[in-house]
């Protein structure tokens, strides 16, 4: 037996949250980061950027980094087709898009629904996941967006930038 996983901070709470797909696992976001939902646009790529970050387009005169969540995740396949979509987020101020297989639905949770997330090994970087919700037979990685998109290696978001 393992010890219990320490206490991170980033415990997923009830509420609103929108669900996607990334290959065969579907991950649910706080709805209240959720600026828009748009069909999928080949952005214009940054010379030496990495692979996960596509580039940039210009959302009414913003211009808003496109990041391919199923490249940063390390999801086996990141195929476009016409599901694939990018979920406009508000993240500390910043507007950032994320590109996913497709967008599920918007699903309420409440407390009972929510497991902690498990402990792994220290090598993984799960520390964007946030718990595990359940709604009937589906599981629901919960992740919090805003320390994904925060982390040091996204380069996008300073950590006291508010």
């Amino acid at each position: 037996m393992g010890s219990p996983a320490p206490a991170t901070g980033h415990q997923a709470r009830h509420g609103e949250y929108l669900t996607f797909r990334l290959g065969s696992e579907e991950y649910g976001i706080d709805i209240l980061r959720v600026q828009e939902i748009r069909s999928y646009e080949q952005p214009t790529r940054i010379a030496n950027a990495p692979a996960f970050l596509k580039g940039v387009v210009n959302l009414r005169g913003v211009i808003v980094p496109i990041i391919d969540l199923r490249l940063k995740l390390n999801c086996e396949t990141a195929e476009y087709n016409h599901f694939t979509v990018v979920i406009v987020l508000n993240v500390r101020s910043r507007v950032v898009g994320v590109v996913v297989d497709s967008v599920s639905d918007v699903l309420q949770l409440g407390g009972d629904t929510i497991r902690p997330a498990p402990a792994t090994n220290a090598s993984i970087d799960t520390s964007y996941i946030t718990g595990i919700g359940s709604v009937a037979d589906r599981m629901l990685i919960l992740m919090d967006i805003e320390a994904l998109m925060s982390s040091a290696d996204m380069g996008l978001i300073e950590a006291d930038d508010f």
